[in-house]
């Protein structure tokens, strides 16, 4: 889920930042974190980071979806009871182990360092991530967590499946994502509940100088005519950026400044698809933006495997 967030009677001292310049650290934001994750493919293949054993079984997109509609039902069902400390502990771990993972994969390409070193360094690296988050949560601490956590997270599920199941998850969730946001609206109430345990779970642009997260307020159901920060849901950059990380891995081909064809062509998509995104933006509600950036990300991804010839990758194991 996109937005634009309400712009809030205290911003600090400064006017507005162009419009064209602020949506521009979206687009920049999505391709740091694509590039982060692809610097972090050769790590956490090295540490043997995955998720799924067989990346060609489709019972890995059957479990994806179940674990997170299971995991959206949990927090539906806390926001509902107001049970705000829990949320906060369930969404604090769940970035915890994001980090850990990430810090995990760094810190084993250091020449023999002990397991359970890289373990206990690993948490630590991982509380203090999520420690600065809750202590100072102001935009920019959390594009640069939320970055590590989107390029982690894309990392790890793109070396664990293969493009073919990718493309039949991303699909599935254009699908969940614009009815979720659009007709049940539960989206909303999620990404509003979840804001206000001091873990977002979102990126921000701001569009005006002197913007503070902290001041601005939490709230993203509410339709607002100013807006002063642009936010991006982190699935809205990791579910595209997944696609990108799985065509490094499993589709061949030539390469564009050391990255296959495919997983250019994805990249691309992706980054067009988030230009593209601005255009329903500009109505000031919170928009689906798995509908236009994943359609864009599978599209870049199969015009480049056209180019390149490559279609090895069509191959799906249901076991």
């Amino acid at each position: 889920m996109t937005e634009e967030r309400e712009r809030p009677e205290t911003t600090g001292n400064g006017g507005k930042i162009s419009g064209i310049a602020a949506y521009g650290g979206m687009v920049l934001l999505m391709f740091i974190a694509e590039a982060a994750a692809l610097l972090l493919t050769g790590p956490a293949l090295s540490a043997g980071i995955l998720a799924f054993d067989n990346p060609d079984s489709l019972w890995n997109v059957a479990l994806f979806i179940f674990l997170m509609l299971l995991f959206t039902a949990i927090l539906l069902l806390l926001i509902r009871k107001k049970a705000q400390k829990i949320i906060s502990i369930i969404i604090a771990l769940c970035l915890l182990l994001c980090i850990f993972y990430v810090a995990f994969a760094l810190l084993m390409l250091i020449p023999d360092i002990p397991k359970a070193a890289a373990y206990v360094f690993s948490g630590v690296i991982g509380a203090a991530g999520i420690l600065l988050l809750w202590k100072f949560p102001d935009w920019y601490v959390i594009d640069i967590i939320g970055i590590v956590i989107c390029a982690g997270c894309a990392s790890i599920f793109g070396i664990s499946l293969s493009p073919l199941l990718v493309i039949v998850l991303l699909l599935l969730l254009i699908v969940y994502d614009f009815v979720s946001v659009k007709y049940s609206k539960h989206m909303l109430t999620l990404a509003d509940g979840v804001m206000k345990q001091k873990m977002p779970i979102m990126l921000l642009v701001p569009k005006t100088k002197g913007y503070s997260y902290r001041k601005s307020g939490y709230s993203v159901a509410k339709k607002r005519e100013e807006r002063s920060a642009y936010m991006m849901g982190m699935g809205d950059i990791i579910m595209p950026a997944i696609l990108v990380i799985s065509a490094q891995v499993f589709a061949s081909g030539m390469e564009v400044l050391g990255i296959s064809l495919p997983a250019f062509g994805a990249l691309i998509g992706s980054l067009i698809g988030v230009i593209l995104l601005s255009i329903p933006m500009k109505s000031g509600k919170p928009q689906p933006g798995l509908p236009i950036i994943n359609g864009c990300t599978i599209a870049g991804f199969l015009i480049c495997c056209v180019i390149a010839g490559s279609w090895d990758w069509i191959f799906i194991s249901v076991f």
